[in-house]
């Protein structure tokens, strides 16, 4: 089916243990980009999350984000810096010898030295509980966001799909066309070759087989049925693909090649009076197509 590389999807989920945010955003690209920005507790989680990227993209450069919020406060880990105590201590102790202090250290006072302590939050990591259930969530909330981003690219690609099938149709029209101008260009063709044979043979004695014989041959060079039925075949496997449940958006481009080369082959060997006109239309039709395929999955 034909479905859009563009698409945006956002949503928020919260419980009573964490607020997870997921923005995830698709563009064109000629294969299947991924980039992700996530905590660094999440890490473990890529491989997951491209695969679940990979169920609902083909193509395109997808990028996800992911924010975590633990809504209650993570447990702190509080560590005494030995070496800066240590040399506290000693200060103190000479400063004592020299009659300049006296008594020793209260907690007050080592509450009052900044560097005597070290506070840090205790890692996701450590919390198994609590990281198992920030992974679950989390997968569960970027799966949802990637079906909303999976819809939106489905409904972009019917507006493709709608103007596709209608530009498909007239540049089929067009060639259909082509094939008539064509044909009566072959007709007026042979009418003038053999109005100029005739003239020549008052001068020249010539063998009227051999004359009619060269007459079919340039006629014949002018025959574009091969690629007219050709490009309708193209036209019904465009059709055939569009209704295919895979990604089609390659597929349509090189098919799209396949048509442009079938229309130039007839404009250099067509001969008749609208045919350039049907040519240069048929063409600008197909480029239309092809700036439209290039959003295709």
């Amino acid at each position: 089916m034909i479905k859009s590389m563009t698409g945006f999807a956002s949503l928020t989920r919260e419980d009573e243990r964490v607020t997870i945010g997921v923005t995830v955003r698709s563009v064109n690209h000629r294969y299947l980009d991924m980039q992700f920005r996530t905590p660094p507790s999440l890490a473990e989680l890529e491989a997951q999350l491209r695969a679940l990227v990979q169920r609902y993209a083909a193509r395109g450069r997808v990028e996800l984000s992911v924010q975590v919020q633990l809504r209650q406060p993570s447990p702190v880990q509080v560590e005494l810096n030995d070496s800066i105590l240590t040399a506290i201590g000693t200060a103190m102790n000479q400063a004592r010898e020299r009659g300049l202090l006296q008594g020793s250290l209260t907690p007050g006072d080592l509450l009052r030295l900044p560097q005597a302590f070290t506070i840090r939050e205790q890692p996701l990591e450590q919390d198994a509980d609590l990281a198992a259930h920030v992974a679950g969530r989390t997968l569960e909330a970027v799966e949802e966001a990637l079906v909303a981003l999976d819809a939106m690219r489905k409904r972009e690609g019917g507006f493709l799909a709608q103007d596709l099938r209608r530009r498909r149709a007239a540049v089929a029209d067009l060639v259909d066309g082509i094939a008539r101008a064509a044909k009566d260009g072959e007709a007026a063709l042979i009418v003038r070759l053999g109005e100029r044979v005739r003239e020549l043979t008052s001068d020249l004695q010539l063998d009227p087989a051999a004359v009619a014989q060269e007459v079919v041959k340039m006629a014949a060079r002018s025959d574009i049925s091969e690629e007219v039925v050709r490009f309708r075949g193209h036209v019904e496997q465009w059709g055939i693909l569009s209704e295919s449940a895979e990604p089609c958006g390659r597929k349509l481009d090189f098919l799209l090649q396949e048509m442009n080369r079938e229309v130039n082959t007839m404009g250099s060997k067509a001969d008749g009076l609208q045919v350039s006109e049907l040519i240069v239309a048929a063409k600008a039709e197909l480029e239309k197509m092809r700036e439209q395929v290039q959003n295709v999955e």
